[in-house]
């Protein structure tokens, strides 16, 4: 971790930042809805769904497109679903891909419960442990079979896995499963057929993000509280889950007060001391929101990194 990382004082952030992330973040969630071409379950909890959109625009008249998978963000937290990013799911159906939007189960509505972090009682806890990293791997193993039989014009040897804040986390953590502690339930023996991943403004590193005190401290949360939080860290943190051998970028506003720019940073420079290249797109002028909002030109730019990744 970076000595010169220093914890996020809420007072020193500027209103102006503050009401430009507002602004940012009304903007992404002023798109209503996009319903699913198909869904299928992966499990038996409700939460253990995927929603599949099929491909529109310049790249759905090839017999075979390019599958991107998109993992929701929100802090892992129960409020925020995978209904928040289908607009951004929809827009990347119009690109020409087959988009598939994994939901996962998420931290509880009130107050600590089993297993599920640390939260004052009254307020949303971050993930479940080991629940959402179940089903982030559970939704990864049945998603070929699942493919065939809602998107059979989708290609799951040319997938690329795109999240979002929290969901960025999950992406990384996705691609890296090869690379877990060899006790970990999710392991899997050799890496995943992806083409690469896009994270979007990742919790990528779990120290910088709890010394910076990303979303009110959600990474110790979603670990299951800070008595469990240096034995899971392993387990669960894409900083110690390197090298993937996975083409990776990370996209990431310059002005973002959510996840800052020093977490995807720190990300890069551990995996560059592990020996692995990731590409770090940094945009001027943007927060947090408009990665995933279709009327924001950062949006169009995720799209064609996801592009150079996937055709």
């Amino acid at each position: 971790m970076p000595d010169n990382v220093a914890a996020t004082d809420e007072a020193a952030v500027p209103d102006g930042a503050r009401a430009r992330d507002a602004a940012e973040e009304a903007s992404a969630f002023s798109h209503p809805p996009v319903d699913p071409d198909a869904g299928a379950a992966y499990g038996d909890h409700p939460d253990q769904v995927i929603d599949f959109y099929a491909p529109r625009g310049p790249g759905a008249g090839h017999d075979r497109v390019p599958l991107v998978v998109v993992l929701h963000g929100g802090a892992w937290r129960a409020p925020y679903d995978r209904r928040h990013i289908t607009p951004f799911a929809a827009f990347l159906a119009g690109r020409g891909f087959a988009v598939a939007n994994v939901e996962y189960r998420r931290g509880t509505e009130n107050g600590p419960g089993s297993g599920a972090g640390s939260g004052a009682e009254g307020a949303p806890v971050a993930g479940r442990w080991p629940e959402t990293f179940d089903d982030v791997a559970a939704a990864f193993d049945a998603l070929p079979a699942l493919v065939r039989d809602a998107l059979p014009q989708a290609d799951a040897r040319r997938m690329v896995i795109t999240g979002h804040s929290a969901g960025g986390h999950l992406a990384l953590w996705a691609a890296a499963r090869h690379v877990l502690p060899a006790d970990a339930p999710w392991r899997t023996d050799r890496p995943s057929p992806l083409r690469g991943v896009v994270a979007l403004a990742p919790i990528a590193d779990f120290g910088v993000a709890e010394k910076l005190e990303v979303c009110g401290g959600a990474a110790t949360e979603l670990l299951g509280g800070a008595d469990a939080f240096a034995e899971r860290r392993p387990y669960a943190d894409p900083a110690l889950l390197l090298p993937t051998g996975i083409a990776t970028t990370v996209v990431q506003g310059r002005t973002d007060i959510v996840v800052p720019q020093a977490v995807a940073e720190s990300y890069a420079d551990a995996a560059a001391k592990a020996g692995e290249m990731v590409g770090l797109t940094l945009l001027e002028d943007v927060g947090h929101f408009p990665l995933i909002d279709p009327a924001a030109d950062a949006c169009a730019v995720v799209a064609e990194e996801i592009a150079q990744l996937a055709w």
